[in-house]
């Protein structure tokens, strides 16, 4: 019993340490994505709707099979009741009876085979939403991503914005004690200091909520722990030939799960055309059966149990045709109902690729002016970085005011800052159009 104590206590604690290992290991944005769709409600959701549409196949393609019943039913009768001479007595009797049947459909004018086609076309479909809920989930994954990236960039800005101004303060410090300063200047780096301190708490609280909701996108129970892989990107690894609108379409309509589920459903109108068309043919059926019974009359010497069941066993096998002649038009309005949803669906497909065509537009565009305001942004934050690096020099010396010194300053760090916002939107902007090229999600 000890050593089965040690060896469970061992086992624990060496789980509690994986488990800390994994929490503390950095998510890059693959994993975030695939773990987003594993645990996804909505993604659970569309499983579940295919689910259900397997389970509507499997019952369309046992539907050809024979069915098999069986009944037993027992009664008694009590008072004046009619007897088998065609008399009526006042005779308490009681009856047995015993049934087992089957029945095949031979022909249903096609009605079986449309509906495994259009139970299997249901089934595309519904696939092909899953697909959609997956890709829309990944798409609000990398969107939070990046803004985790960019946050933590936001971070490092004004941490380097206060490693700046605490720099400049201990100098203005030092000039104060040898009165190359005056009292009010020291004070104004002081205040600048405090500010930037607040600016980097504010900073660092907007990288924390960008956390959190990534984490609960993910569906984590708890940010603690959490944090990402910030990766190394460069640049210059981001420019390059932007693919045409018309080229990412035409790419788009053979992989794009809203495409194909709506093609899907408008191939289903027509086997539901031809389902609701069966009615208009005969229905034929085998029938086959066996039966027996036992009848017992109070006050008279019955025949025993199990004799009457033997000589009461009967078996019957046959044939039925039902041959539609009218039906109140019931069946005429069935087959224009189905043609009407099937030109429904057919408008539906179009607006679903008029829809994603103008969804590339935008995101091209959106892509081509991303690029330039980076570049822009670049020589920017080039400009900006050189001005404020004069103006310093001149602050040291005493050649410019502090008004002018912060102002080159806040400069600066606006132009770094649009200059991070920039790239993190070029990058997501070329990633929505390889999503539509059909390009998994990534950062590498």
């Amino acid at each position: 019993m000890k050593i089965n104590t040690k060896l469970l206590t061992a086992l624990s604690i060496s789980m509690l340490l994986a488990n800390g290992t994994q929490a503390q290991k950095a998510w890059d944005l693959t994993r975030c994505i695939d773990y987003a769709i594993a645990h996804n409600l909505t993604v659970k959701q569309q499983e579940a709707a295919r689910d259900k549409s397997e389970v509507e196949l499997n019952t369309a393609k046992w539907s050809r099979l024979p069915d098999l019943n069986g009944s037993a039913s027992h009664s008694f009768n009590f008072g004046r009741s009619l007897q088998a001479n065609n008399t009526y007595q006042s005779i308490n009797t009681q009856n047995t009876g015993l049934n087992l049947s089957t029945s095949v459909p031979l022909f249903t004018g096609m009605q079986i085979p449309n509906n495994i086609a259009l139970s299997k076309l249901n089934l595309k479909a519904a696939t092909e939403d899953l697909n959609k809920a997956k890709e829309d989930i990944s798409i609000e994954v990398a969107s939070a991503y990046l803004q985790v990236l960019f946050n933590e960039e936001l971070v490092k800005i004004a941490r380097q914005q206060v490693e700046l101004s605490q720099e400049m303060l201990a100098q203005k410090e030092a000039y104060f004690k040898n009165g190359k300063a005056s009292e009010a200047e020291w004070y104004e780096a002081k205040s600048r200091v405090a500010q930037d301190q607040l600016s980097l708490v504010q900073a660092e609280n907007d990288y924390r909520l960008s956390l959190l909701d990534l984490s609960q996108l993910l569906e984590l129970p708890s940010p603690d722990n959490f944090r990402i892989v910030s990766p190394d990107i460069q640049p210059e690894q981001l420019f390059g030939t932007l693919t045409p609108p018309a080229e990412i379409y035409s790419q788009a309509l053979l992989t794009k799960p809203s495409i194909k589920a709506a093609q899907y459903r408008l191939e289903g109108a027509a086997r539901s055309i031809r389902i609701a068309q069966s009615a208009y043919y005969p229905q034929l059926n085998f029938g086959a059966g066996l039966g027996t019974s036992y009848y017992n009359v109070s006050g008279r010497e019955n025949p025993s149990f199990h004799s009457q069941l033997k000589d009461n066993f009967s078996q019957y096998v046959g044939l039925s045709l039902s041959i539609p002649i009218f039906n109140r038009l019931s069946t005429r309005n069935r087959v224009r109902t189905a043609r009407l949803e099937q030109t429904t669906l057919n408008w539906q497909l179009e607006e679903t690729k008029k829809k994603l065509y103008k969804e590339i537009q935008q995101a091209y565009y959106n892509a081509v002016n991303a690029e330039s305001k980076y570049q822009s942004s670049q020589v920017a934050d080039e400009a900006a970085e050189a001005s404020f690096k004069l103006m310093k020099e001149k602050y040291m010396y005493g050649k410019a005011n502090a008004t002018e010194y912060n102002e080159a300053r806040t400069n600066w760090m606006k132009a770094v800052s649009d200059c991070v916002q920039a790239k993190y939107d070029y990058l997501f902007r070329t990633k929505i159009l390889d999503f539509y090229k059909g390009i998994p999600l990534t950062l590498k």
